[in-house]
């Protein structure tokens, strides 16, 4: 009965991140507050790192397409000059400056990896979900101009810096790169695109860097099966809830995400 319950509760966790992933509401401050309601202790972060893989998966999945045309045009653009054409050249600088993207990230992730994990408290992510909501509130009605041949390597630091900041817990990943990437004039579908080709490097590198972990964890707790399942629900539910999301990123409905971060997030700060 301890095993089943075991597995059912990583079912629920992996299912519940994967589904707060793509969505600007904090999938790391949901997986704070649901163990929270739960009475559950997830040590460290590597469930976490875990169900973020399956995001992942789900992620490559879905812009499986661009990832492979911004690949044979990077490399077209390399080693085949005779032939180089203008989207093979955006192409390549897009790739450069998801590269750019990624460093402020991964700098900080790497030296403020500990001090990240203190700051995993029930309160400071009821404080950060309401200023996610603030952030989506400004934003709620721009409508950008720049496409994906329009960027610029200060674009990419700045949506970089972004993604770093939402390391913390409650600061939406994908909220506070869009946020950046609206503020900076980019089209809807650009900053998207942007965000989510953004998380596949920070989220591979993490599993990379954890995976030895992960092993040691699932092997400690006798719980290959639960893992499996967490990281199954991860990949089906952020797979539905991005393609819902992109829906509703084309209809420019952020301010009921806003809504909903200023009521979970008060709800947090007032009861928990």
């Amino acid at each position: 009965m301890e095993q089943l319950w075991l597995i059912i509760k990583y079912l629920f966790l992996g299912i519940f991140q994967g589904f707060t992933e793509p969505i600007p509401i904090s999938s790391s401050g949901h997986l704070v507050i649901a163990q929270e309601l739960l009475g559950v202790e997830l040590e460290g972060l590597t469930f976490e790192v875990l169900v973020n893989f399956g995001s992942l998966v789900a992620v490559l999945i879905i812009y499986r397409e661009d990832l492979l045309r911004l690949i044979q045009n990077g490399f077209g653009y390399l080693f085949n000059r005779s032939q180089r054409n203008h989207q093979q050249k955006d192409d390549f600088d897009f790739i450069i400056y998801l590269i750019i993207g990624t460093i402020p990230a991964g700098v900080l992730g790497v030296l403020l990896g500990d001090a990240i994990e203190v700051l995993s408290t029930v309160q400071t992510v009821g404080i950060t979900l309401i200023i996610t909501g603030i952030a989506l509130w400004l934003i709620r009605n721009l409508r950008g101009r720049k496409g994906d041949g329009q960027l610029t390597w200060k674009d990419a630091l700045i949506v970089g810096i972004g993604q770093a900041v939402a390391l913390i817990p409650g600061i939406s990943r994908s909220g506070a790169t869009i946020v950046a990437a609206m503020f900076l004039g980019m089209k809807q579908e650009t900053a998207l695109r942007f965000s989510f080709l953004l998380f596949i490097p920070v989220s591979l590198g993490t599993m990379l860097l954890s995976i030895e972990d992960v092993i040691k964890h699932a092997s400690d707790e006798n719980a290959w099966f639960a893992y499996i399942m967490a990281f199954a629900g991860s990949v089906v539910a952020s797979y539905f809830s991005l393609k819902w999301f992109m829906g509703i990123m084309a209809r420019g409905n952020l301010k009921y995400f806003a809504f909903y971060c200023f009521i979970v997030g008060g709800l947090v700060v007032l009861f928990l």
